[in-house]
């Protein structure tokens, strides 16, 4: 009971109690990342926000870099956290949703693929913090992992999302006053590399050389290449239908 398995076309799939328990441990992840942002937040703002200016990240100052880590966690008033709670709550439990140890990995990337951007090409001298570039990081994996992993339900969940989301794709360019485009825009690009980075490597086949179809026994349906249906049933069997 609860024993991982392979489908049809071997690749490694979840019983829906599995599922359920991965989202059950996403959901708690992310309620316990949000808690802890904002008990940073109620400690910045009873210190008058000396918490944000010290760990700030600052371009070319090489005592900020270890902030790189803690940035993401602070903001800068409560407008701040406010907006960025929802998004960060959301694409965080969808990141996380197929695996709680992959997503720390990608959290990871992320945190410092948007910290470097600013950390190497902010102008000088202006304090960065808040917890955007890893909202934009889960945006931009969630948008595509279900390419990587040619899983069909994540590669909808990413068209919707990418869909309704893609207005955000406009604070990740120069031109948005008061926001810091870099962290957006480094964020975004560790999620498109984690999404590749932590792909699914499992076989697509028992023994690595055969995609097609198979049966419930593991052995392969005799299907002739040539057949007007091979290519369908190739399609089907990558998108995990088969």
């Amino acid at each position: 009971m609860g024993t991982p398995t392979r489908d049809r076309t071997g690749v490694l799939s979840s019983s829906p109690e599995q599922m359920i328990e991965e989202a059950r441990k996403a959901f708690f992840v992310m309620f316990g990342l949000l808690a802890v942002v904002w008990l940073l937040q109620l400690a910045n703002y009873a210190d008058h926000y000396a918490f944000s200016r010290d760990h700030a990240v600052v371009s070319g100052d090489v005592g900020t870099l270890p902030d790189i880590l803690l940035a993401p966690l602070l903001h800068w008033s409560w407008a701040h956290i406010e907006s960025n709670s929802g998004p960060l709550f959301v694409f965080g439990f969808l990141a996380a949703y197929r695996g709680v140890a992959r997503f720390l990995g990608l959290t990871l990337l992320i945190t410092v693929t948007s910290g470097l951007a600013v950390w190497l090409f902010e102008r000088g001298g202006v304090g960065t913090v808040g917890a955007s570039g890893l909202i934009f990081g889960y945006f931009g994996y969630v948008v595509v992992r279900g390419l990587f992993d040619r899983h069909l339900i994540d590669t909808l969940v990413g068209i919707v999302m990418g869909a309704s989301f893609a207005y955000l794709l406009t604070v990740a360019v120069p031109g948005t006053p008061g926001v810091s485009w870099l962290a957006h825009l480094g964020g975004l690009i560790g999620g498109l590399l984690g999404a590749w980075l932590f792909r699914d490597r499992h076989a697509r086949a028992d023994d690595g050389s055969s995609g097609g179809p198979r049966t419930a026994t593991g052995s392969t349906l005799q299907t002739r290449t040539d057949a007007p249906r091979a290519d369908l049933y190739k399609e089907l069997g990558d998108l995990g239908l088969l």
